[in-house]
């Protein structure tokens, strides 16, 4: 099958520009459009943080192969360059003939790519000397040892005299300092970037210089560090030293304000050393992702509030752990209250009969509650472990302060393991009760972090199934010896898929299943939800089972190399992608089974990285009144017919007809508040 497969970087840029689309719709409010636009700046520094060098070093490598290989198709960096330019016009287009209309139309004036109106100038001048002049750095880069950090917004001053002064900088320190200035005057409120403010005064610093250009830049580095594949010593040493210079890694991209002049552009990549660099035109302002701190507070500008539902225990009184020897728990968030998440793990830390405590963490929140309870269970006594995983990338460094932290405290910490991340999301708690031993496991799609899941559609198990539970023992026992599963290891987990083990074979034979169905004339479905699809063993087994007559139905959030419409049978695979108010987060994997649904929830995406460099973790659903429940919740998604989008044959985002006016994140909060929690109406 030719071109079966979309490539990876167009596919994920497709995810951003639908994010675009999420600013221009009339449904979405005023702020929550400025905050889209922030997402989407904040995914496109990523992008030529983390793709772009990989981009860069294929182009090196021996094209054939890497085309024959299905790596990188002829023409594709080009493509991706083209892509971003045209994403980037209409981010502007978006700014300039939408979201500025609509903010005079508030009496707010954001000054873009104008002169300061004069009826304000006098404060933005007390501003600047009495604030912003504390925090400002002049550099003659030409005279001084210099090198552009990561990210940092610089003004380029050009002179009139041919000495090594000719050029200087100066950092725009929205690092530091807020981004914006909020001046109210005569009724209108203006929103001044500190960069108009930091121009407008510049001839200060240079009395004696005449002045011919200022222009704005930054530099994106990449941000991958380099981690040798066996680690002798301290790890988390040896990454902090890391962190401490991925500020300086190579160049990937140089972005500039468009109106620079050739002849400054060329100065700039020379004085850098920045040749190999992407040189990318972009607007007069950069890292607008600083609208997520847009200095206007207005409730009708953003989404209605949805508290998240509080999701009563069938008896207050009881402990969670009394509860879930009666049944499971699941939560969805950010729907459901993550509190009762937080609650079993500040009922273990206080328990009496609590043992053991075990769990893993990826992402840890900045302050977070758990690692605090953790903590306060060690100096109750407890044995609690936490595997840590130093690698998980921008929160290497949070990751090493909590685990410093719980080290100090009494915390078993152990660090990551050699050529693998540990991306699963669980843990275990084992009680004792005489000399009864009871166990306690908790599953999650998303990262045990209460921060991000207030804004990520999650799903959360807890439960007492032993079965379970006695696989989750096995797996932190491998993951305390931190070695690299060997060839010939074997670990039976009898209800976990665990990537490494048995999550590749498992879920090839469900797939499988299902074809055997079809083939004799059975129902026959499959549903999945992930954020990435991309592996292509699984996704030729999807081809498969879709040209025997499977019904299958994806929804993939962002990367999808999986093309519609190439299947031979009338059963064609259909992907929808969802965007709105929350980050779609959840993977769901429901095969029908012949009408008797095998439902698994889990960490991992279809990728490469998560079938083959990580561990990964997916669980089964048991308790029927669960099952309904999510299968009720992914029905919804699947008709959403408002928020959700096709994906075409040509990897185009195409608007649903709006039908039923099904939006599925509000539906959802909407059905688990009044069919599943009515008692919090």
């Amino acid at each position: 099958m030719k071109n079966r497969f979309f490539s990876r970087d167009l596919s994920w840029l497709t995810f951003n520009d639908r994010i675009l689309d999420e600013a221009t719709y009339a449904r979405t409010p005023l702020k929550e459009k400025m905050k889209f636009l922030a997402i989407y700046s904040s995914n496109l520094d990523e992008f030529y943080r983390v793709r772009i060098p990989v981009l860069m070093a294929l182009k090196k490598i021996n094209k054939n192969e890497a085309i024959a290989e299905n790596i990188i198709k002829k023409g594709e960096f080009k493509a991706v360059k083209q892509t971003i330019v045209q994403q980037q016009e209409r981010f502007g287009q978006i700014l300039s003939s939408q979201i500025l209309p609509l903010l005079h139309k508030e009496d707010v004036h954001l000054v873009y790519n104008e002169p300061i109106p004069l009826t304000i100038l006098e404060k933005t001048r007390y501003y600047f000397f009495c604030t912003l002049a504390g925090y400002l750095e002049i550099i003659y880069p030409k005279k001084q040892r210099f090198f552009p950090r990561n990210n940092q917004l610089y003004l380029a001053i050009f002179f009139t005299d041919q000495s090594d002064e000719q050029l200087a900088l100066v950092n725009i320190p929205s690092n530091i300092v807020s981004r914006f200035l909020k001046v109210d005057f005569n009724g209108t409120s203006y929103i001044l970037f500190i960069d108009d403010i930091i121009k407008q005064y510049l001839q200060v610093f240079f009395p004696e210089k005449e002045i011919i250009g200022v222009y704005s830049f930054k530099v994106t580095r990449d941000a991958e560090l380099d981690l040798q594949d066996e680690y002798e010593g301290d790890i988390a040493e040896k990454i902090e030293q890391q962190l401490n210079q991925r500020d300086f890694g190579l160049a990937t991209r140089l972005l500039y304000q468009p109106d620079l002049p050739e002849t400054y552009l060329a100065a700039l990549v020379q004085v850098f050393t920045l040749k190999k660099a992407n040189k990318v035109a972009g607007g007069y302002y950069h890292n607008l992702k600083d609208f997520f701190d847009f200095p206007i507070y207005n409730s009708a500008w953003e989404y209605k509030a949805a508290p998240p539902i509080v999701s009563c225990l069938k008896n207050e009184a009881a402990s969670v752990f009394d509860s879930l020897d009666r049944r499971d728990l699941l939560i969805n968030t950010p729907y459901e209250s993550y509190d009762t998440v937080l609650r079993f793990f500040n009922e273990a830390a206080i328990d009496p009969y609590v043992e053991d405590i075990y769990t893993t963490m990826y992402r840890v929140a900045p302050e977070s509650r758990i690692a605090r309870a953790l903590i306060s269970a060690a100096k109750n006594a407890k044995k609690v472990t936490v595997f840590v995983e130093l690698k998980a990338r921008f929160d290497e460094s949070n990751n090493i302060k909590w685990a410093k932290q719980m080290k100090e405290a009494g915390v078993q910490i152990i660090f990551s393991i050699p050529k693998l991340k540990v991306h699963a999301k669980t843990t275990l708690v084992k009680r004792r009760i005489s000399d009864k031993v009871q166990h306690y496991g908790l599953f999650a799609t998303g990262n045990l972090n209460e921060n991000t899941a207030k804004t990520y559609t999650d799903h959360i198990l807890l439960t007492a199934g032993r079965e379970m539970t006695a696989d989750l023992q096995k797996l932190f026992l491998f993951l305390a010896e931190r070695k690299h599963p060997a060839t010939g290891d074997y670990i039976l987990f009898k209800q976990l898929l665990v990537a490494q083990f048995n999550l590749l074979p498992s879920f090839i034979n469900l797939i499988d299943r299902e074809i055997e169905h079809a083939q004799q004339g059975k129902k026959a479905s499959i549903i999945l939800k992930m954020n990435n699809l991309e592996e292509q063993r699984l996704i030729d087994k999807l081809y498969e089972a879709s040209e025997k007559g499977v019904q299958i139905t994806l929804i993939i959030r962002g990367i999808c190399r999986l093309r519609p419409g190439l299947a031979k049978a009338n059963t064609p695979i259909n992907v929808i992608r969802i965007v709105g108010r929350y980050l779609e987060h959840g993977r769901v994997f429901i095969f029908d089974n012949n009408d008797n649904p095998k439902i698994y929830l889990g960490s991992s995406d279809w990728m490469n990285r998560n079938i083959y460099r990580r561990i990964e973790v997916c669980f089964p659903i048991h308790d029927v009144e669960l099952k309904n429940r999510l299968c009720k919740i992914i029905q919804l998604q699947l008709q959403d017919d408002v928020a959700a989008v096709n994906l075409d044959h040509c990897l185009n985002n195409v608007e649903k007809p709006s039908k039923n006016g099904i939006h599925a994140q509000e539906d959802i909060y909407r059905y688990l508040k009044t069919s599943v929690h009515p008692i919090n109406l």
